[in-house]
């Protein structure tokens, strides 16, 4: 049997909270019963009114959600209010949520080393080490085993995150072959600003002024849109936790999406 308490301690294992940044809010967002069995779980980036309802129909009696649903203090609970009705619901139907966020990103095997994999192999260290010499910490630079040409990093892209279409800004100064590479899920702007140079940017989304700036410089930008480079990575997720001794079903969400479209 594994508990609520077992399940966060396994997490805490995957994604340390202490390399959370120290803004985010990580960790235990509801815990009705941290002795509770966990009878299923249930992997979303976002959790919303159509994927909770989706943990709902599954049966689960927890939920791992990659964004925190509550960021800053919550001063009201209101079924009348969206965001405030899906905590009094988790509640009400015994659901914790756990959000790893930050700390998913900078642990060693999360988030930002899954996305790093697009383009083969090669030397990756943190652009913010967690301390001097880790492994783990924000970002990740990668200096490639084998450089690649720039059509091709569009394609290897759009494979590894599944994405229908990226947005991409080509410097009529930048490099052919693509060596260098710097990674961060979700938005990367003020990462990138640790980064004097790389070959090739990749980043959920940035400024149109840090994009033009790195253009302008001599670099290659793709951004893929917010979640679209993160959720590529809760299979993952799920194969880790099976592979942890997580009893019982793990459920990706099939509803969870991208709020913006392509059209």
């Amino acid at each position: 049997m594994t508990t609520r308490a077992a399940l966060g301690a396994l997490m805490d294992e995957l994604s340390p909270l202490r390399l959370a940044e120290a803004w985010d809010n990580v960790g235990w967002i509801v815990d009705p019963n941290p002795e509770e069995e966990v009878r299923g779980v249930f992997l979303t980036i976002d959790l919303t009114q159509e994927t909770f309802e989706e943990a709902i129909a599954a049966g689960v009696n927890q939920i791992i959600a990659y964004h925190p649903p509550i960021f800053s203090a919550l001063k009201r609970l209101r079924v009348s209010e969206p965001k405030e009705a899906l905590i009094v619901r988790a509640l009400a139907a015994g659901i914790g949520i756990f959000s790893p966020h930050t700390a998913l990103d900078a642990a060693a095997g999360g988030m930002t080393d899954w996305l790093s994999e697009a383009f083969g192999t090669g030397t990756r260290t943190p652009i913010i080490p967690s301390e001097p010499g880790a492994l783990t910490g924000a970002g990740r630079l990668v200096t490639l085993d084998t450089p690649i040409l720039w059509e091709d990093t569009i394609e290897r892209l759009k494979a590894h995150l599944g994405a229908p279409a990226l947005r991409a800004s080509r410097s009529p100064r930048g490099a052919e072959r693509i060596r260098e590479i710097a990674f961060c899920p979700g938005a990367g702007g003020s990462l990138f600003e640790k980064v004097p140079r790389a070959d090739l940017f990749v980043t959920g989304e940035m400024r149109h002024h840090d994009v033009l700036s790195r253009k302008n410089t001599g670099c290659h930008v793709i951004l893929t849109e917010h979640t679209r480079s993160e959720r590529g990575y809760l299979p993952r997720l799920a194969e880790r936790l099976r592979q942890a001794g997580l009893e019982g079903p793990i459920l990706v969400s099939q509803t969870d999406a991208d709020p913006l479209d392509y059209v």
